[in-house]
């Protein structure tokens, strides 16, 4: 262990459980660790750094708006706040935004606003109001939102829980319908489980979700945090099948790879909801925040970096496929957003990722047996073709049913 891993394990909870290895710069989609050993970055931060690190652009508008104006809270009004909503209203057809900073934040905001709806607007009888949610969900680590995870490690120890969560299976709808009553207020799901898996639901499952949802006047609320603004080969996952939702949550790429930035987005009737102190945050929506979220916004227009997920995507995917190991139960995934399936009694996905690592390429693995490959969405078809041989070499070198080497930890996002 060198001195720099020394200092997390003496000092840092031990919350994660990283792949070893010591970082110290990055660009575009490579990382470099302290030794000048160079890295493709596959993960890009579960998301965060869908602009790769360092974009120039990011960079000039964070230094710009750094030496301007920072934080000030909400209590005044700033010349950076409306012009980025107003371009994240108008790129995702939302009416409105509440910005705030992380992921977690936003889909509590979420929830809030959909029980407040419920009451305010739907009539639902005080503090009665439901929210259905999927197996297999990840929405962050606050208590409100591990209390109806599927995960039992992300519940142990932490409840009680809030009641008013039920949870149904993912990709079944007739299972969401079954589940409304009169106090439902919203139905809160990822159009594609990223922490689950990368699990795609069947073709079709969102569009039935959106009429079901519209049928009994109860919101539909996607959280895309992970794949929003880019990540599948649309702007939104939910675009893929037409699908406008009730309310809308980003984040990660949102602060483009270089501070937390978040929003809950959703129709007028629902935002209204919220009066002068019912919700805040004292850094969100800070000047730095949306300076930073409106570069990253231009950075995906200008770049046509949505349309470059999908090809390079699809690129990635065939090459995946190609492989054809038998170590391998599944490749699935939408754009960039792509996981690889592992059989356990070959490989645990942790001593995959490591051998990886060793091979100068960095991801993680979820749930020990798939591991994801999310690179920001810059990569070019040269640096897929690197990874994708870094990929194919590390099969080749697998004996025969490795014994799977100590399952590894949750994966903590």
């Amino acid at each position: 262990m060198n001195l720099w891993m020394e200092k997390e394990a003496r000092y840092c909870a031990r919350n994660y459980d990283p792949l070893p290895v010591v970082l110290g710069s990055g660009k575009g989609v490579w990382l470099r660790d302290v030794h000048g050993k160079s890295y493709l970055d596959m993960m890009s931060a579960y998301s965060a750094v869908s602009f790769g690190h360092g974009h120039p652009a990011l960079l000039a508008a964070l230094t710009e708006q750094a030496q301007r104006l920072a934080v000030t809270s909400r209590a005044f009004h700033t010349d950076q706040l409306g012009p980025f909503l107003e371009r994240l209203c108008s790129m995702t057809g939302q009416a409105k935004a509440l910005p705030m900073n992380t992921g977690a934040e936003a889909v509590e905001t979420a929830i809030k606003a959909a029980r407040k709806w419920g009451y305010k607007v739907k009539r639902i009888p005080d503090n009665k109001a439901q929210v259905i949610v999927c197996h297999g969900n990840f929405a962050g680590r606050t208590t409100t939102l591990v209390g109806f995870s599927s995960e039992p490690q992300y519940r142990g120890g932490f409840g009680p829980f809030a009641p008013g969560f039920v949870s149904i299976p993912f990709g079944d709808a007739a299972a969401l319908e079954a589940a409304i009553t009169s106090h439902t207020a919203a139905f809160l799901l990822e159009p594609i489980q990223g922490e689950g898996g990368i699990v795609v639901p069947p073709p079709g499952y969102l569009a039935a979700c959106r009429a079901i949802c519209a049928r009994h006047d109860v919101l539909l609320i996607c959280d895309e945090v992970q794949t929003g603004l880019g990540r599948t080969g649309r702007l939104l996952a939910c675009d893929h099948e037409a699908v406008k939702p009730d309310g809308l949550i980003l984040g990660k790429a949102l602060g483009g790879g270089l501070l937390p930035v978040s929003a809950f987005l959703a129709r007028e009737d629902v935002m209204d909801v919220f009066g002068p102190g019912d919700h805040g945050s004292t850094f969100g929506g800070n000047p730095l925040a949306a300076a930073v979220g409106s570069a990253a916004l231009r950075v995906l227009q200008e770049e046509n970096l949505v349309e470059r997920a999908s090809s390079m995507g699809d690129y990635l995917m065939a090459g995946l496929r190609k492989l054809r190991h038998p170590a391998i139960r599944d490749v699935r995934g939408k754009g960039l957003l792509i996981g690889l399936e592992l059989d356990p009694a070959w490989i645990s996905g942790r001593a995959f990722c490591e051998k990886l690592m060793h091979a100068g390429l960095l991801t993680k693995d979820t749930h020990s047996t798939v591991v994801r490959f999310a690179p920001p969405l810059v990569i070019t078809q040269d640096e897929l073709d690197t990874a994708l041989g870094i990929i194919r070499a590390v099969f080749d070198a697998l004996p025969a049913k490795e014994a799977a080497a100590g399952a590894a930890e949750p994966l903590i996002v």
